[in-house]
């Protein structure tokens, strides 16, 4: 078994015999063959399936669609249940250890091509360098947001006799180790706006502006983490200095773009700047994806052109709608009946269906968002995705430095410069809910409304407080990026926010051992199993602390690597051998 388990790792983590041969790495093409290959690496399928599960399938946004049992409904079930089996399938790490490994042989070989090829510059290694460094950290984060303790490996494997006995960093480490990467990254990175307007590679590849909005998620889920008010500043300083590049690089002739202090597209041409043309002017950092077959399989058609839906489907928080953004807020629901963003966000449905079909990023038709549309609109084929993966863009970060502005407000000081203060924190964040906001709230005639929530009203629903803001930001989150695989972790760092007795990231949950973990907060419980009230309280049951949030160890990984440590949720269902 060992022999047939390295045979198959074989080929999705090492290199083929080309990258390895020595006619190889000879001159500026090499590398840049081995840099789009990392960033393809991104595209497999394997990746983008497991960006969609455990971004929002595994938070409230979805559910699996009511459609015959076969292998991968039953893996699904096994997720929304909180009972994966170790040998499930969307439990595998490797396609993100393959692209790390990408990485690091870029960075490994791509210094000796200086040597060989005038043409392969100082500024083209660099360049290389910094692209590598940071899509390998994006790689690691997502690793530390789904296992928590991970391998950190940042030498290449080129053979397979190579040893592989990996052993787990704490979190606190990789999360060190992935910063320092980033910061060199972005001292050496290009910004956007040196590449035109209308290239890809602004917002295709990771540059500054990209690398910069992937730190100040690190800092945010750091300070989250471990209540740290040092690492909220460092993800505000990011966050302005995105914002700040990207109104300095603003197209004033881009017709798209309404009159604001912020680039943001106009709300209703926003969905087609965004996800129709792709490659937006307020987007960060977006794979380039050819064909997007699961996005297709998991939100539109999952088998073949008979299909009727995908594999999962949006769920019943999206069934209802409240009369204006300040209901919304207190009801718990997500859209108003104003907010644009319900059309374009969801198809139509019957009155009576509790779930319904994705449109974000699934439709290739322009829409204001005024109406609803069917599904049976789109012209859409199984399989005709060329839809790429967006992971960062500028209302993302406008919502980042808002979470970050709000927890920094100190509600404990009543003096009068203290309450000055805090006021001040707490109304620049929601500033920025009401910057993304208002761009999607129309008025009956269909022109642009003024925001529907004010400040001055807050008090009545308790907005204005601290906790009351941080839920406004929460709830502002899911409007804007729902379906964009921001979810979980969202609901993650509100839960890391208000752990009562700590965390122990310096330590790995093995060795903590499963009882002395943290409990979970009960408000992010039930949000986030509210997709499911049937299921609702024996899902809060099971996720009664830290390690509950996080996937087993894939077992074929423990069976090759005994040195690695299970998760200690799972340990009695992995190979006995590997419980060390």
């Amino acid at each position: 078994m060992a022999v047939a388990l390295t045979s198959c790792m074989d080929t999705v983590i090492l290199p083929d015999d080309v990258t390895v041969g020595e006619d190889f790495w000879k001159n500026k093409s090499d590398v840049a063959k081995m840099v789009n290959s990392a960033y393809e690496g991104m595209t497999s399928a394997d990746v983008l399936e497991r960006l969609l599960v455990w971004g929002d399938f595994r938070a409230d946004e979805l559910v699996v669609s009511n459609i015959e049992s076969n292998t991968t409904v039953n893996n699904l079930a096994e997720i929304a249940s909180i009972n994966p089996q170790v040998t499930n399938p969307y439990v595998s790490w490797a396609a993100f250890y393959s692209v790390i490994n990408r990485c690091n042989i870029v960075l490994e070989k791509a210094g000796d091509v200086l040597t060989e090829d005038p043409n392969y510059t100082e500024g083209d290694y660099l360049t290389d360098r910094s692209q590598m460094l940071a899509l390998r950290s994006l790689c690691y984060f997502y690793l530390v947001r789904n296992y928590r303790d991970v391998p950190y490996v940042d030498e290449p494997f080129m053979e397979s006799s190579k040893n592989r006995d990996f052993v787990q960093m704490a979190p606190a480490e990789v999360l060190q180790k992935c910063i320092e990467s980033l910061e060199e990254a972005a001292s050496n990175a290009i910004i956007a706006s040196s590449y035109g307007s209308t290239d890809w590679r602004r917002v295709g590849w990771l540059t500054r502006d990209g690398i910069h909005a992937l730190l100040a998620d690190v800092y945010l889920w750091r300070a989250s983490v471990l209540h740290s008010a040092d690492d909220y500043q460092k993800a505000i300083n990011y966050c302005d200095l995105v914002i700040d590049s990207k109104k300095a690089q603003h197209r004033t002739d881009d017709a798209t773009i309404e009159k604001s202090e912020y680039p943001l597209a106009d709300g209703p041409k926003a969905y087609g700047a965004i996800f129709v043309d792709q490659n937006a002017e307020e987007s960060l950092f977006e794979l380039q994806v050819r064909s997007n077959l699961p996005l297709c399989k998991m939100l539109f058609k999952y088998q073949n052109a008979n299909s009727q839906m995908g594999f999962m489907k949006a769920s019943r928080i999206f069934a209802s709608t409240a009369s204006k953004i300040s209901d919304a807020t207190t009801q718990g629901l997500v859209f108003a009946t104003s907010d644009i963003r319900m059309n374009t966000s969801i198809f139509s449905h019957a009155a009576d269906d509790e779930t319904f079909d994705v449109r974000k990023a699934i439709s290739d038709q322009r829409s204001n968002g005024a109406t609803a549309e069917s599904k049976t609109a789109i012209g859409r084929t199984y399989g005709g995705f060329q839809q790429n993966y967006i992971f960062y863009r500028l209302s993302d970060v406008m919502l980042m430095k808002a979470e970050a502005l709000v927890q920094q407000a100190d509600t404990t000081d009543h003096s009068a410069a203290g309450v000055a203060a805090s006021d001040a924190k707490l109304q620049e964040a929601f500033r920025l809910v009401q910057e993304v906001q208002k761009r999607s709230l129309v008025v009956a005639n269909g022109t642009q409304s003024a925001d529907s929530l004010q400040w001055s009203g807050l008090a009545a629903i308790r907005r204005s407080e601290k906790s009351g803001l941080e839920l406004l930001v929460l709830e502002e989150r899911l409007r804007e990026l729902c379906f964009e695989g921001k979810r979980w972790y969202d609901l993650m760092r509100f839960n890391y926010r208000h752990v009562a007795n700590g965390v122990r990231y310096d330590a790995l949950m093995a060795d903590l051992g499963l009882e002395s973990l943290p409990a979970n907060y009960a408000d992010m419980l039930s949000l986030a199993t509210r997709r499911d009230p049937n299921q609702q309280a024996g899902l809060q049951a099971k996720m009664r602390n830290e390690a509950y949030l996080y996937l087993p160890i894939p077992n074929s990984d423990l069976l090759l690597t005994p040195t690695l440590k299970q998760n200690p949720v799972y340990a009695s269902s992995s190979n006995k051998q590997t419980n060390k």
